[in-house]
């Protein structure tokens, strides 16, 4: 399989902008690779201001990612703001070309940030299966905790969205390889760069590591890009096998 990650400055709350800077950096993609990973928040940055950017879960940026999935024949995902009711989530969504859809809730709220104040945490992990890779997705904050990142032997590939600060960037790079190898799953980090409305600086680091812990492609800082890489499930499996270390793990179970 191919996986792409997007590498993108956001516009601040600015939905028809970020939809066009985007598919600028999408667009050579189309009938190239498999999986297009977006940022979080990648269609507003990180706003704490969901009544007025909060949408409807088959709304416009639904739809936006509908086509982009459709016109190039890959499946596209990143976290935007849902409304639901009286309740406003920051929500990962995937859209496949034949409009298959999965989401997950980010469950670890920011709230450094406030996003606590704001937004309701999701009550479940996803685990779901797309051209023959197991996908479990996280936002951002979810990537400091590992226990609701583990792998119990149902996962290949581990995707991370992120605004995550420049402040901060050691802890990204250093906590995605520690979640590769714990794991041994591939990992996915997506960040976005540039400075949002609230004046914090972003400086990007997104990366595709394998399950031991090695960064196999990465974008460089402070950069609008986008990379590709190939991940193996035959590697993958040879890694677990002669290095079995999930068959002993311990077992534990995840109170939500």
């Amino acid at each position: 399989m191919l996986i792409s990650v997007i590498q993108s400055d956001l516009a601040w709350e600015d939905k028809l902008l970020n939809f066009s800077k985007l598919g600028r950096l999408i667009e050579p993609l189309n009938q190239k690779t498999d999986i297009v990973i977006l940022p979080e928040m990648f269609n507003t940055g990180f706003s704490m201001n969901p009544d007025h950017l909060g949408e409807s879960p088959e709304d416009e940026t639904f739809n936006w990612m509908k086509n982009i999935a459709l016109n190039g024949n890959f499946g596209v995902c990143g976290s935007y703001i849902i409304k639901e009711g009286n309740h406003f989530y920051n929500r990962w969504l995937f859209v496949s070309p034949e409009n298959e859809i999965w989401y997950y809730n980010k469950r670890h709220l920011f709230s450094m940030g406030g996003e606590d104040k704001v937004f309701t945490p999701g009550n479940k992990r996803l685990v779901f299966t797309f051209r023959g890779v197991r996908i479990s997705p996280f936002i951002c904050y979810d990537l400091r905790f590992p226990v609701f990142s583990r792998n119990r032997n149902d996962t290949d590939l581990l995707i991370y969205a992120a605004n995550w600060p420049e402040s901060r960037s050691e802890v990204w790079k250093t906590l995605l390889r520690a979640r590769a190898i714990e794991n041994q799953c591939y990992t996915a980090g997506v960040n976005r760069t540039g400075t949002d409305g609230e004046g914090i600086k972003y400086c990007g680091d997104s990366m595709i590591i394998n399950p031991l812990g090695v960064v196999i492609k990465s974008c460089n800082q402070n950069t609008e890009c986008s990379i590709t890489t190939e991940i193996s499930l035959t590697a993958l499996s040879e890694e677990r096998a002669k290095f079995p270390v999930l068959g002993q793990s311990d077992d534990f179970m995840i109170k939500l």
